[in-house]
């Protein structure tokens, strides 16, 4: 029996990542790239969409030949809708709409299905400014809490910048 196998794209902050996973969660490659900027300094959205611009293509040249499969073998894409910075989202959501065309693959949200083994997974999302509960319910994707002004990521971030940690990998990796 064939595996499924999803090209999932992940860009909604500073660093842009292709996954190539089969449905049982299997991972077949995962090239990243992280826009760094000096330590002290946080990442602007124009920028960082840039940086994402200059990568995704070669990332996915590299995730399908590390997972030495071709666009054929692929049965569905996904990517990350939000949240995050807008700009950088919207790179990977043209490429992922482009793909979907040329190679005739469906879009899926996948919603930590894999990682969790659940069913319907709550995941508590912590990026930059922005903190989320979300859930599939009734057969789609739901926010069920959020906060936008000062959340645990934006912290922490705001922390390593006043330390002046490097965000090469990213400053929450630094200050462990």
């Amino acid at each position: 029996m064939k595996k499924m196998i999803a090209l999932g794209f992940e860009g909604s902050a500073n660093k842009i990542g292709i996954g190539i996973v089969t449905l049982d969660g299997i991972i077949l490659s995962n090239p990243r790239h992280t826009y760094i900027t000096p330590p002290g300094q946080g990442f602007l959205p124009r920028e960082t969409a840039q940086h994402h611009l200059q990568h995704i293509l070669p990332l996915i040249k590299s995730a399908l030949k590390t997972a030495q499969i071709t666009p054929d073998e692929i049965d569905c894409l996904c990517y990350t809708k939000g949240p995050g910075m807008g700009a950088p989202l919207q790179v990977a959501a043209v490429v992922v709409r482009i793909l979907s065309q040329l190679w005739k693959k469906p879009i899926v949200i996948e919603m930590g299905r894999i990682v969790t083994g659940a069913d319907d997974p709550v995941v508590l999302y912590v990026i930059g400014g922005i903190t989320q509960v979300i859930a599939n319910s009734e057969g789609r994707c739901q926010i069920f809490g959020e906060t936008i002004d000062i959340a645990v990521g934006n912290c922490l971030d705001r922390f390593a910048r006043v330390l002046t940690l490097s965000n090469d990998p990213n400053p929450g990796y630094n200050m462990e």
